[in-house]
Formats: structure tokens, C-alpha cells, sequence
């Protein structure tokens, strides 16, 4: 386990939700919004004062990062350098919706110091980011993509979702084949689920049989990695380098401190978040606890996210224990389906078995 820790900071401001979204956000006013950044700079000047340990990642997400303006975006990251030690070669990454002045922002993002973007594509299909509820076109991803280069900007993800309603497999191949086409360093890739509360719960809306999206998720697996990207992670794909450092700790079981309303954290052992309300955390910014973090069991269900799986030598290393033998009887038991692989030195999940995670992990880890 690293010294380092991560930073999350939530902007949850968002010019539109979308019909998916159970992400925590809400349209800005004027005063909310200067208040908000007001309380992120004073939330990160009470962290800053808690550790001394380096920052090596840093994630602003949301909500709508690329809402920021320029001296917003300024303040948050000075105070992010003022009160943590921020290292050199920190990876810090902006999520940004394609559908907004995307050449500005980059311009000014990258000028002070984002050096990782992840664009909002979700679909290179006009009718289905339409039913999405997004404010963007293809065209408009494509356009992020160059101004991001042309910023300075070299290390760019793409989000895309599978599952959506009355896709098929050509309309998945046919934004696999552009989304491919951006060439961006890292792939996120979603199965779209319908929440409760959002617009696509109330209007009942149909999803594809559970048969369908299994088979575009694994005819998307195996596009992805004949482009030359690799499948580190159940949703997440990367050209050799460009893994997200900052994903990466969560699925490591490293620590974090997440700031924002709705956001988690795990520092110093312990877990906890902010409540999911803006007014709360404007008035107060107080945490509630949800327990202790990083146990045994804990990083044997993290660390089966990743493809390269659970490692008995680092789990001895950590725990100075071994996996029970029940476990691997279990294990060898999904390996006879084609749901992991079992070897000498670890245990990791198929893409088949990426799948069928939930359901293979808990087994795994209630025995």
C-alpha cells in the first residue's frame, strides 16, 4: 500500500440531467455556485491540514466539471497545491461534458495543470445520446478529442454505455467503430441501469433482455482489445501506460479523500461521506461515518475487479494470512464454467465472468 492518497472533488452542477443519471447534482445559480467553491476551497484547506502525506492523483468529477470557469477552476486547484503536497508527476483529471465550450476550457484546464480528461461520449448514435437526455453530438466528442490535443492534453478517456434502449449489435458496432476512432489512451464502458428517481423510472422504459446485453458486453470486450486495450477492469480499458491511477486506488484499496456532497472518502483506516445534500455541506460540511475500511474481505472483492486479479503474495504480504482452501475450491469450481482462472499465484475473473462479478464475489468471499 502506497503513502500517496487521492483527491476527489465533486462538482455536482450539471446545465441538464440526463434521463439515467442517479448521480448526485442540480442546475447552479450565481450565489450557490460561489458558495460551493468557496466551501471546497475552505474543506480543502481542512484536509490539507491533516496529513502530510503527497497527493498523486487528483479527480474532479461530477456533475458538470467543465461548467467551471477559469478562475473557479484556478481556485480549486491552488488551494489543492497550498495545503497538500502535490506531487510532480501527479495525474490530475477533469471530466468534461463534450457539448460545452470544450476549446476554451480545455485551453484554460490544461494551462493550469489538468493533464487528464474524461469525455462524456456515452454514444456515437444521434438518437440514442437523444433518449440519454445528453446535450452533445458525435461530432461534438470528436471535436473535444482534437481540442483536448491540441491543448496539451495527451492522456484522454471516453465513456461509452451499453444496454441502451432498442440498441442492438449494429448500433453498438457502429459506436464502437467511432468511438475507436478517437483513439483515446482509456476507455470507460457502462452497462446503463435504470435507477429509481431518475427520468427513465418514472417513464417504465425498456431495457434489452439480460441474454443481449451480456452479448454486447463481451462483443465489446473483444473490440476494444483487438484495438490494442487492455481490460484491467470490469468497466475500464487502457492502452499500455494510461491505466487511471486514480480508479486504480479505489480498486487497490489505497486511500482517498473524496470532497463534495455525496462523495466518499477512506482515509487513515476509516470510511465516511459527505450527505447527499448541497445545502448541508454548504452550511456545515460535516462527514458521517460508514465503518472501518480496507479489511480482508474488503480487498479480496476490490481486488477481483482488475483483471489481473487477487495476488496471494500480496494478500500474505498485507494480511499475513492465505486464502482459505475453501475459497479455492470455490474458485476452481467458476474456473471449470469459464468465470475465472485460477494459478499459482492468483485468482482473476474472466470476461464471462466480469459479468457475473457480483454474483462470483460474493460467493467467493461468504463461505
Amino acid at each position: 500500500m502506497t503513502n500517496s492518497l487521492g483527491l476527489y472533488i465533486h462538482i455536482p452542477f450539471c446545465a441538464k440531467k440526463c434521463n439515467y443519471c442517479d448521480f448526485y447534482s442540480l442546475t447552479p445559480d450565481g450565489d450557490a455556485k460561489r458558495r460551493y467553491i468557496n466551501r471546497i476551497c475552505e474543506e480543502l484547506t481542512k484536509w490539507g491540514g491533516q496529513t502530510v502525506r503527497p497527493i498523486d492523483t487528483v479527480y474532479i468529477g461530477g456533475g458538470t466539471p467543465s461548467l467551471l470557469s477559469e478562475d473557479e477552476l484556478d481556485r480549486i486547484l491552488s488551494s489543492v497545491k497550498s495545503y497538500f503536497t502535490l506531487q510532480d508527476d501527479a495525474e490530475i483529471t477533469c471530466e468534461i461534458n463534450p457539448g460545452d465550450d470544450a476549446e476554451v476550457f480545455l485551453r484554460y484546464a490544461a494551462r493550469l495543470g489538468v493533464n487528464r480528461v474524461s469525455i462524456g461520449v456515452q454514444s456515437a448514435n444521434e438518437d440514442e445520446l437523444t433518449t440519454l437526455g445528453r446535450r452533445h453530438s458525435f461530432a461534438d466528442a470528436h471535436k473535444a478529442v482534437l481540442c483536448a490535443r491540441k491543448a496539451g492534453i495527451n492522456n484522454i478517456s471516453a465513456d461509452i454505455m451499453i444496454g441502451l434502449p432498442d440498441s442492438t449489435a449494429d448500433t453498438l458496432q457502429n459506436s464502437i467503430d467511432k468511438i475507436l476512432s478517437l483513439s483515446t489512451e482509456h476507455l470507460s464502458a457502462y452497462i446503463l441501469k435504470v435507477e429509481e428517481g431518475t427520468p427513465f423510472f418514472k417513464d417504465g422504459i425498456t431495457l434489452p433482455d439480460e441474454d443481449a446485453i451480456a452479448d454486447q458486453y463481451l462483443m465489446m470486450c473483444k473490440a476494444f482489445e483487438r484495438a490494442g486495450y487492455e481490460h484491467y477492469e470490469i468497466s475500464n480499458f487502457a492502452k499500455r501506460g494510461f491505466q487511471s491511477r486514480h480508479n486504480n486506488k479505489y480498486w487497490l484499496c489505497e486511500e482517498y479523500i473524496g470532497i463534495g456532497p455525496a462523495a466518499h472518502s477512506f482515509f487513515e483506516g476509516k470510511r465516511f461521506y459527505y450527505p447527499r445534500s448541497l445545502e448541508g455541506f454548504l452550511s456545515s460540511g460535516h462527514t458521517l461515518p460508514d465503518g472501518n475500511g480496507g479489511d480482508k474481505e474488503e480487498y479480496i472483492m476490490l481486488a477481483l475487479r482488475l483483471s489481473r486479479g487477487l495476488k496471494f503474495k500480496e494478500l500474505r504480504k498485507r494480511f499475513g494470512t492465505d486464502v482459505s482452501p475453501k475459497l479455492i475450491e470455490k474458485a476452481r469450481f467458476f474456473e471449470k464454467q469459464g468465470l475465472l482462472s485460477v494459478c499459482d499465484d492468483g485468482i482473476s475473473l474472466t470476461d464471462e465472468g466480469m459479468l457475473l462479478s457480483n454474483a462470483v464475489i460474493n460467493a467467493l468471499i461468504n463461505l
